[in-house]
């Protein structure tokens, strides 16, 4: 997908009605613009583009059909292109409907295993439940992704799992979590130890390695990621995405901003949540699906071009500012340190806790021993009396080997 800024002058505005969704390929380089005047944007795009846009007399039909070619023949020829697009584009897409697992399985796109389809029983499907199982009432669901390198037993995935066990009023929303599997080891690994699983595999590209922070591999399992959750947003369903290597201590959504389309952990808070000077971490989100966060998130993947060699956290940092966002109306929240640390900037404060995240840290090894460290001191604070929690003054004995002192 070319790049694109900002057109000039006010091409468009919000209108605020139902928003008919509209899918694309993930790999797809077609970008859809969701709002109604984008005649200028379209034409803006194109000049940014590279792209010569096609004369107007290539792009209308002519009055009269060419020779040798039948009159009925166009009906006929347009109504299989539609048939080919809808199963090569839209049937694929269908399964984010369904999230619980089923005994049917589709074609493994690795080549080493069968997958099963996400599916509803066959009552459900009789009575046109479109539902994700998953998903709550107001069809929010919490999405977490897996390779078979943080999948073994024992890594990361387990005590992520762990820690939902171990929060206070966490365990109920592992109904809600769908782990999204890169590789056909995370996804068998996955439906051992939880319930909803999602198959998310890429022809040709291995993600099942370690993927070193800034990789080339790494940063593709990132994009991936991301035009994946565009996806989702698209489907009509909200998220809470957080990293596996964040472990859930609390209930989030208390603390979460009534408003907000978008909320963002940080990785440096700098005590305002509007200020866009806050250093936002991509691995916990919250976000409602509705056009401004469609609209943002194929934005944001796009501008993957504009900043090659990025991330997408990087990436956020720099297009947060950028004024095309606020003319979209989309409205950003940073959340908290507070309540939503990390080992760049840790919640100090174990009784407000409600997540933290293994970032600032680079190697798997290194994690996995300060995660399970995090979670012994979490559970040492859930032993003591509710007099001595309020009391004393108790810290994390982490980061250790997730030093910062490393990462200079």
């Amino acid at each position: 997908m070319p790049s694109f800024t900002k057109p000039p002058g006010s091409a468009f505005k919000l209108h605020r009605r139902t928003f008919p969704l509209r899918f694309r390929g993930s790999g797809s380089s077609v970008y859809r613009c969701p709002f109604r005047r984008c005649g200028n944007y379209q034409r803006h795009r194109h000049r940014h583009s590279g792209m010569a846009k096609p004369p107007r007399h290539t792009l209308t039909m002519p009055s009269a059909h060419p020779r040798g070619i039948p009159t009925r023949a166009i009906p006929r020829a347009a109504a299989a292109l539609f048939f080919v697009t809808l199963v090569g584009v839209a049937l694929p897409l269908a399964v984010l409907h369904r999230a619980a697992v089923s005994r049917h399985s589709l074609e493994d796109p690795w080549g080493r295993y069968p997958l099963p389809l996400f599916a509803v029983d066959d009552e459900e499907s009789a009575q046109g439940d479109d539902d994700l199982k998953a998903s709550m009432r107001d069809n929010t669901v919490i999405l977490t992704t897996l390779n078979a390198a943080w999948a073994s037993p024992g890594s990361v995935i387990d005590l992520f799992v762990d820690s939902f066990h171990s929060g206070v009023r966490t365990s109920s929303l592992l109904n809600h979590l769908v782990i999204i599997a890169f590789d056909g080891d995370a996804y068998r690994q996955c439906a051992k130890i939880h319930h909803y699983c999602f198959a998310l595999g890429t022809e040709g590209v291995d993600f099942s390695e370690e993927k070193r922070f800034l990789t080339s591999g790494y940063l593709e399992m990132m994009w991936k990621r991301l035009d994946f959750l565009r996806l989702v947003l698209e489907k009509g369903y909200s998220f809470i995405f957080s990293d596996a290597d964040i472990m859930w201590f609390r209930n989030p959504f208390p603390h979460f901003y009534p408003n907000g389309d978008l909320q963002i952990a940080c990785d440096h808070y700098v005590g305002n949540a509007t200020d866009l000077r806050n250093i936002a971490n991509g691995g916990f989100n919250y976000v409602k699906s509705n056009e401004r966060t469609i609209e943002f998130y194929s934005f944001w993947y796009s501008s993957r071009l504009r900043y090659p060699g990025y991330h997408d956290q990087d990436v956020f940092n720099a297009i947060k500012h950028d004024p095309y966002v606020a003319d979209i109306g989309l409205e950003i929240k940073f959340l908290s340190t507070a309540y939503f640390g990390g080992f760049c900037e840790p919640s100090r404060d174990l009784n407000k806790v409600c997540t933290m995240h293994a970032n600032c840290c680079i190697g798997l090894r290194s994690k996995i021993h300060d995660l399970r460290i995090m979670m012994e001191d979490w559970k040492n604070y859930l032993s003591l009396p509710p007099s001595l929690k309020r009391l004393l003054t108790l810290s994390w004995r982490v980061p250790q080997n997730c030093s910062l002192s490393s990462l200079n």
